[in-house]
């Protein structure tokens, strides 16, 4: 084994800017959407989605009429109206951070201050220890000295920011098409790199040569004369191949990956872009063997990009940061997953959704969000970009997209057009969730001559579909006032049904650092079983579909996504003797039930049904 050891790869990391060791991802359009007001000052770090500039808008005039500001309406129609406002917003979003911090570090040590709060949410750190020294401390005059160190080290949490990188879908205006700079994607990057922030953009859904390039007009993305990078990158990968492309082609534009976010393909919230059956367990173990190997490399491509433009460049390559989401659940899995595949952290997401202090949720939401069981979690056709998509099935949303089928109004309205992206029947995109294309497709289909079984199928794929890129503000826009008639969509991965009640944000944390345990299932296996498990489910599924013709898919395909999977699973078998005996023997088990369940999948009954369908 040649992975990198624990003290290895700390000469590629940066100092660690973040106290705690976890992060919050972002979620949907709206229930992230000002989390960092919310948490920054404690030090915990939030991603913001930036895709929503309807939203955004909203938001910011919020904010201010809740902080009594000044506030200017940036006008749909206005020049450069979409990152102008993402721009605004988070300018005003880091004004509004610093302010808390100052008043946080101004703050007395005593119980219920928020300095208090800040320190005692840490994990077991340096910074904590220090923090015990000074109440140890009975000579005031030294405790006041210490308490005034600790408060210049009360540093709040990075506002980063996400965009869905191939969401980049051409703008129209009066069905012209807009400049390629106005795309959906493209305008988001320019508000996020003409705000004042220094922090990180997250580039999620894929590969986007056209949006990579483009960044690259923009300064901060580059090391300034002393070295620093205010605007920083962060890729969301779900294999180690993603990540090695996406890294070298930034590279080569003189571009740094600060970290890979590494987040399961379907044990997430949100779209789940599954690999061809690449488990978490395997994926990581592969950044761990070749972290160095990926560093070195970029660092030379990027050293070359750097040196042709005129930047300097440093001898040592820059920190590379590799973390980890989707569907930890306790504190005995973000420990593992940090200590054994020598991760700089992890991202907790769906379970934040039960965390009032911290994510935009709406009560009747919150609710059935503490009732959900594992049946009312599921991966839907919700998402216009025909990706699957995970979701709350009696969520508003959801809901009224049922209600409009049984009175035959298929399709939603579609007043925000960001994921606008179909031209069958029109010449400037519309969204497959919308009114008019489902009432046209559906005409198409009625007119067919393919076999009642399948015309119904086809039905259900077409009024699968939902509009998100509007109900996932609900939350946020219900809670404020902005709309009060908004029906929520909700995202939430399939590890919400080992949480059955809301939390605070200290319970939260508390639990992260195993303070403190809210997890309510006891029955739960390992979240690594639980991966296994929803491929081999999916798995299933895109046999059926791909035999009833709904699904273009090979027996090549599957052939390699069973592989794939019962070599993740052996690879399981190894990993148990990293566990403790009771935990080894369930882990096991599950492992081997598994197994036995993918040995039954059979890719010839695929075949067999296939040349029945044709």
């Amino acid at each position: 084994m040649s992975g990198l050891r624990r003290n290895d790869h700390a000469k590629f990391a940066p100092g660690n800017e973040n106290p705690h060791s976890f992060h919050i991802p972002v979620m949907g359009t709206g229930f992230t959407i000002d989390t960092p007001l919310r948490v920054a000052k404690y030090g915990i770090s939030s991603v913001v989605s930036i895709g929503d500039d309807v939203l955004i808008e909203s938001m910011r005039k919020y904010h201010c009429e809740q902080n009594r500001l000044a506030y200017e309406e940036i006008p749909a129609r206005s020049e450069d109206s979409r990152s102008r406002r993402i721009s605004a917003y988070l300018d005003l979003m880091q004004e509004l951070v610093k302010d808390q911090s100052k008043r946080l570090q101004a703050e007395p040590f005593e119980e219920g201050s928020d300095i208090s709060k800040y320190f005692n949410m840490l994990p077991e750190t340096p910074l904590k220890l220090e923090y015990r020294a000074m109440l140890a401390t009975d000579d005031e005059s030294e405790k006041s000295r210490r308490q005034d160190a600790l408060r210049a080290r009360a540093i709040p949490g990075s506002i980063d920011v996400n965009i869905m990188a191939k969401a980049d879908f051409d703008r129209y205006r009066n069905g012209e098409k807009l400049p390629p700079e106005e795309a959906v994607a493209m305008s988001a990057v320019r508000g996020f790199a003409n705000s004042g922030l220094e922090s990180s953009i997250v580039l999620s859904a894929g590969l986007n040569r056209r949006l990579y390039a483009y960044i690259t007009e923009f300064q901060d993305f580059y090391p300034d004369e002393n070295g620093r990078v205010k605007k920083k990158i962060i890729l969301k990968v779900s294999d180690f191949r993603s990540a090695l492309l996406q890294g070298k082609l930034l590279a080569k534009k003189g571009l740094w990956i600060s970290e890979f976010r590494v987040e399961s393909g379907l044990n997430c919230g949100g779209h789940a872009f599954s690999t061809k059956g690449y488990l978490m367990g395997p994926i990581l173990e592969e950044f761990k063997q070749k972290r160095t190997e990926l560093v070195e490399e970029f660092h030379t491509l990027y050293s070359k990009a750097l040196t042709e433009q005129g930047h300097a460049v440093g001898d040592r390559p820059r920190g590379m940061k590799v973390t980890v989401q989707g569907g930890i659940a306790t504190a005995e899995e973000d420990e593992f997953l940090r200590t054994y595949y020598q991760l700089d952290g992890t991202g907790w997401g769906t379970p934040f959704l039960l965390v009032p202090e911290a994510t935009r949720v709406d009560p009747a939401h919150l609710k059935k969000l503490c009732e959900a069981g594992d049946n009312d979690v599921f991966l839907s056709g919700a998402s216009p970009l025909g990706v699957p998509f995970w979701t709350l099935r009696n969520s508003s949303s959801e809901e009224a997209r049922r209600k409009r089928i049984a009175i035959d109004k298929p399709g939603s309205p579609c007043p925000k057009g960001f994921l606008s992206s179909d031209t069958e029947f029109t010449s400037a995109p519309i969204c497959k969730a919308s009114r008019t294309y489902q009432k046209r497709k559906l005409n198409q289909l009625a007119a067919s001559t393919l076999a009642t079984d399948k015309i119904v199928a086809l039905h259900n794929q077409i009024v699968a579909k939902a509009c998100i890129c509007h109900d996932l503000a609900g939350g946020a826009t219900l809670l404020t006032g902005i709309d009060p008639k908004a029906r929520p969509a909700i995202c939430c991965g399939p590890v919400i049904s080992a949480f059955s009640k809301t939390s605070t944000l200290e319970e939260m944390v508390g639990h992260i650092y195993g303070r403190l345990s809210i997890m309510t299932r006891t029955d739960r296996s390992h979240m690594l079983v639980n991966e296994l498990q929803l491929y081999v489910d999916f798995l299933k599924q895109e046999i059926i579909d791909a035999s009833a013709g709904l699904l273009s898919r090979t027996q090549k395909h599957f052939a390699e996504f069973k592989e794939n999977l019962v070599s993740g699973a052996q690879y399981y078998r190894q990993l148990a003797e990293e566990f403790g005996k009771e935990k080894r023997e369930s882990f096991l088990k599950d492992i081997e039930d598994l197994l036995a369940e993918l040995d039954s999948v059979s890719i010839d009954s695929f075949v067999a049904m296939s040349a029945r369908a044709m």
